[in-house]
């Protein structure tokens, strides 16, 4: 009897160290890295916060950027002890292979914004063609990033996806998209359509992104999306959702108001936007209800969106820079 439950908790040790050692495959895209220290900054508080809670054994990395960019990230990774593999994808490859595909998506969001013109803000949804089949999930990012936990607990919510959901996002924490479908909403009073959680369909914020690229390679619903530009026309004119110019999120957000039921939400804590762009340009009495994040004592991941600043870290209640 003794050796049974020995054997018992020895098989749960091994099960429990089997999951906890598994590769966590995550990528980033970087560009003009070598020559901005805003970017450098922003990298090396991602990359070494990430370290910080995350074994680098069980991490396994896609680097999107430009030659010049490369070069930094082997450099800060070499620096930080990372000798795992490095996976290195060149952006203007990615945009010459991908051209037809990416076009109509910057046609139609990147409204009036050289900035996110760049295809660099469109290689999320086709990951799941770029990278090698053998990749089930990945974790895509932005580098405006801090962690403050452990990346496998972002990482073990692909096991929450239901059937029909396919990626993983959170909700935007600004009214962006209530401004921008204020004539959808005046024809459509009724609609949750751009309303603010926790019945609202909000828009998304694209800095965490949690791809099940096995579901995605299988959805012909959202690769219809992505081969054919008339359908992300007909919702734009479904929505009037003719400004939009934040990239890959606005054309996340635009398929939920169609297809809500493809996207998981992920919790505010694991992308704790800090922007504050829009408050107080004319919806003061309702930002507070998309700005807020209901477990604000245990925040996992901010998001220094907008060149925000990070918060101070509070460790045994002493402020550390």
């Amino acid at each position: 009897m003794i050796f049974k439950q020995i054997l018992i908790l020895f098989l749960f040790i091994c099960i429990q160290s089997s999951f906890s050692s598994s590769i966590i495959d995550i990528a980033f895209t970087v560009k003009n890295l070598s020559t901005n220290q805003r970017l450098q900054l922003n990298f090396f508080t991602f990359i070494t916060s990430l370290f910080q809670h995350t074994s680098k054994d069980n991490l396994r990395l896609h680097v999107i950027g430009d030659s010049d960019s490369h070069h930094f990230v082997n450099q800060t990774l070499q620096n930080l002890h990372y000798n795992h593999q490095i996976n290195k994808f060149n952006i203007d490859d990615l945009a010459s292979k991908y051209e037809k595909l990416i076009s109509p998506l910057i046609k139609h969001f990147s409204s009036g914004h050289t900035y996110y013109k760049d295809p660099l803000f469109f290689l999320s949804p086709f990951l799941h063609q770029i990278l090698p089949e053998n990749i089930s999930r990945v974790i895509m990012l932005d580098i405006d990033l801090r962690f403050d936990n452990d990346i496998q607990e972002l990482y073990k919510l692909f096991n929450q996806f239901n059937q029909s959901q396919i990626l993983g996002i959170a909700r935007e924490n600004q009214p962006i998209y209530r401004h921008l479908l204020w004539l959808y909403r005046q024809e459509n009073p009724h609609t949750n359509i751009g309303n603010p959680p926790p019945y609202g369909i909000t828009g998304f914020n694209s800095g965490v992104l949690l791809l099940n690229l096995n579901k995605i390679r299988q959805s012909s619903l959202f690769n219809n999306y992505l081969k054919n530009s008339y359908l992300i026309e007909q919702l734009i004119h479904k929505y009037h959702f003719n400004h939009s110019h934040l990239g890959d999120q606005d054309f996340y957000t635009l398929l939920s108001f169609q297809h809500n039921d493809l996207f998981f939400i992920l919790p505010c804590s694991w992308n704790r936007q800090l922007c504050t762009w829009w408050k107080g340009k004319g919806y003061d009495d309702v930002w507070d209800n998309y700005f807020n994040c209901n477990n604000e004592q245990n925040i996992s991941l901010y998001h220094g969106n907008c060149n925000t600043p990070m918060p101070n870290r509070i460790i045994n209640e002493k402020l550390e820079l």
